[in-house]
């Protein structure tokens, strides 16, 4: 049996475990994560590559890596994806050697994904943290969602659909954090990503 990354680790190198974090679109999973880097670089945050087209004022390799469907499903069959899911026709995933590159380090690393990925990282990476980012109230992820204005109604329809299963899948996790202030929130995941492994 291969041995994990995390337990690769010399002895006496600090312990880390990758947090995932999770939650229904919407809920503000980006800004909390956005706000956590600013004040803690040293936290690792994992590049997800797309097959959709970078919007204004995206760079690749920062917010994305943007790739061809042909070089995405690549990827995928040569096992380089630790995570992927498709979505609104555009296929997202995390690529598996840079996380366990860091985790290997000792770094500290965040991937932000949707429940689909969680669920695949949870299966290889047992070890894994996993927080739910939950809507301090439905009512208040409906109106997030649909106040956006970005996204065609169908798109948003869609959204909120899979914010459903999303919210009832919150069991799945290990921790949730209610999304009511981004700041306490940031203080929130920071412990869990800083917390001891057991």
């Amino acid at each position: 049996m291969p041995t994990s990354p995390i337990d690769a680790e010399d002895a006496g190198a600090p312990a880390r475990r990758l947090t995932v974090l999770s939650g229904p679109s919407g809920v503000g999973k980006s800004t909390v994560v956005k706000k956590l880097r600013a004040d803690h670089p040293e936290v690792w945050l994992s590049v997800s590559v797309t097959t959709r087209a970078p919007r204004p004022g995206e760079t690749d390799g920062v917010e994305y890596f943007f790739a061809a469907p042909e070089e995405f499903d690549r990827m995928v069959a040569e096992g380089r994806m630790l995570e992927w899911a498709e979505f609104a026709g555009n296929r997202y995933g995390t690529p598996r050697a840079p996380v366990e590159e860091r985790l290997r380090a000792g770094t500290p690393v965040l991937l932000e994904i949707d429940l689909q990925g969680a669920r695949q990282v949870r299966a290889s990476m047992p070890d894994s943290f996993h927080v739910f980012l939950a809507p301090p109230s439905w009512e208040e992820l409906v109106r997030r969602l649909t106040g956006r204005g970005t996204e065609p109604p169908e798109v948003v329809r869609r959204r909120l659909d899979a914010a459903r299963t999303e919210m009832a899948a919150e069991k799945e996790f290990d921790a949730t954090l209610v999304n009511t202030s981004v700041e306490d929130v940031r203080d929130e995941l920071l412990a869990l990503i800083q917390a001891p492994r057991v």
